[in-house]
């Protein structure tokens, strides 16, 4: 039941060139960075990548892109990637765009055994539709788009049907794990982490504390074990950037704060 290894190159040993993964994370917040850097120092391309978003052209998943390691991308929002928008609309990068919740539901699904599941999300657009551009020519003009997915109409409303998503592996961030894989993420790092985690047929949870069993008390266990291959302990000083500051200067602060106490 000892699930730890050593470092995560050790853990990310056997992921080949065209793996499929599920990565965590939300925007910058609980990206498993330990992993995606011992990836990408391992050399591997032609990756098929799921997640919610590709990181930023410095960090995350931004780092395999730079480098043209990642063939497909699924992903919910990639607002925030200038070299993830150059490959794409210029045809070196594969991309389907996937409603966020859609996306969440079928990871999730994918891990449950459940093959597909019917949505409203995207019913009337070209989600449902099909002709969604997915990858482009070099010269501007559609290679490949989005085929047509089945609708049903359910007690009077319409519905389209997503089939489910499984990988070869999940890699994931968590803020406490055991070594039995059971894991506890830390607020918004709980954002697609579990998910991932649930769709990767192997999955390594990277964790910033590493604890023996029983030490997590059972009731706030957010991902049991069963989902969790591989654990690697990283530590509790591992980087964690913010994607975009929203806080005052510290000068304006202070002065409001005067403000109000007077």
């Amino acid at each position: 039941m000892d699930k730890t290894y050593d470092s995560p190159q050790a853990a990310v040993d056997d992921i080949g060139d065209g793996a499929s993964l599920a990565v965590g994370g939300f925007g910058l917040c609980g990206n498993p960075m330990e992993l995606i850097t011992a990836l990408h120092d391992k050399g591997v391309s032609g990756l098929s990548v799921v997640s919610n978003n590709c990181g930023v052209d410095d960090w995350g998943l931004g780092i395999l892109l730079a480098d043209k390691r990642i063939a497909k991308m699924t992903s919910s929002y990639v607002g925030e990637n200038k070299e993830f928008a150059r490959q794409f609309l210029t045809g070196e990068l594969e991309v389907e765009l996937t409603p966020q919740g859609t996306l969440a539901e079928k990871l999730r699904a994918g891990g449950c055994g459940i093959a597909a599941f019917y949505t409203l999300a995207g019913v009337g657009t070209q989600v449902a539709d099909g002709g969604l551009p997915q990858k482009y020519n070099p010269d501007g003009s559609v290679a490949k788009a989005s085929e047509p997915k089945e609708t049903r109409e359910i007690d009077g409303t319409t519905y389209v049907l997503e089939n489910s998503i499984t990988t070869d592996f999940g890699l994931v961030h968590a803020l406490k794990g055991d070594t039995h894989g059971n894991l506890v993420f830390d607020r918004s790092a709980r954002n697609f982490n579990p998910l991932a985690a649930m769709a990767g047929r192997v999955t390594i949870a990277q964790v910033e504390e590493l604890v023996q069993p029983g030490e997590l008390d059972p009731d706030s266990i957010h991902l049991p074990g069963v989902y969790v291959q591989r654990v690697v302990a990283v530590g509790k000083n591992t980087e964690k950037r913010i994607e975009k500051r929203t806080v005052q200067p510290r000068e304006a602060y202070e002065a409001a704060r005067e403000k109000l106490e007077a």
